[in-house]
């Protein structure tokens, strides 16, 4: 299905041509859950344009995703890491980690951005089993990942979680979800106090409506062909749209940023 929105050059035949690179990340190395298709995707091909280094972590059914993310990493001159497997299980998590270590030997940027969602607009006929499946992809697996993650993290590092507007607003359709993204909202704010004292900057990215597989994958197409437009700019945001705060995050112009 062709966006219902207005693709910015930066989706362009997957070239993202108005974002210019200035070595903000050189010879970093990332690591990026969710990073085969989406704003992960577009997360990690800045991050390569901008110098680093990344592994992406990824679902084993979205193998052809990752591995057109990776030519596009490669495309900027960058390395690309693929990890398949499903962080609600710890020993995935802690896999993933361990490979981008052996793989890299280093890691400075964390981008927690899997997430998963359901719809269900009666509250009464809500599927336990999906509330849980989403607590243990959208924020179980985050505490799993960050906590294996940490020791090889020093000062001047970062963790960077995606969350979503819907944290503060709520969303009538995906009570389990906007739960889910909010105490997305409150590990971040306290971790961020934790490791303030040892220079690793803990931040979040709350994007409104963006078009991304996941949206399309959870609604009706009927549901889609005026989605975003109540949003302030009368569309939703590509991905690469909010990428570019990621980068900014990681980067060492957010160093006066710790929450």
């Amino acid at each position: 299905m062709a966006p219902a929105s207005e693709a910015t050059k930066l989706e362009s035949s997957g070239t993202f041509v108005e974002y210019v690179g200035s070595g903000k990340l050189k010879d970093k190395k990332a690591l990026i859950t969710g990073g085969d298709s989406g704003i992960g995707r577009s997360v990690a091909v800045l991050m390569a344009r901008e110098g680093a280094d990344v592994t992406i972590v990824y679902l084993p059914e979205e193998e052809e995703d990752a591995q057109d993310t990776k030519k596009m990493v490669e495309a900027e001159g960058k390395s690309c890491h693929l990890f398949s497997g499903d962080l609600r299980s710890r020993e995935t998590c802690r896999k993933a980690v361990e490979e981008h270590i052996n793989t890299y030997k280093k890691l400075n940027i964390l981008v927690n951005n899997a997430s998963k969602q359901y719809m269900c607009k009666d509250f009464a006929q809500i599927d336990l089993d999906n509330v849980t499946s989403t607590f243990e992809s959208n924020i179980i697996q985050m505490f799993a990942i960050t906590k294996f993650a940490l020791p090889h993290l020093s000062k001047g590092d970062s963790i960077i979680n995606t969350t979503s507007t819907v944290a503060f607003r709520g969303t009538s359709g995906m009570v389990d979800y906007s739960a889910t993204k909010g105490a997305i909202v409150s590990f971040t704010r306290s971790l961020a106090a934790q490791l303030k004292p040892k220079g690793i900057r803990v931040n979040a990215v709350a994007p409104g409506p963006v078009y991304t597989p996941i949206q399309v994958d959870t609604r009706e197409p009927e549901q889609m062909e005026n989605w975003g437009a109540g949003s302030s700019i009368g569309r939703p945001g590509q991905p690469s749209e909010v990428a570019t705060s990621f980068i900014f995050l990681a980067s060492a112009d957010a160093a006066l940023f710790c929450e």
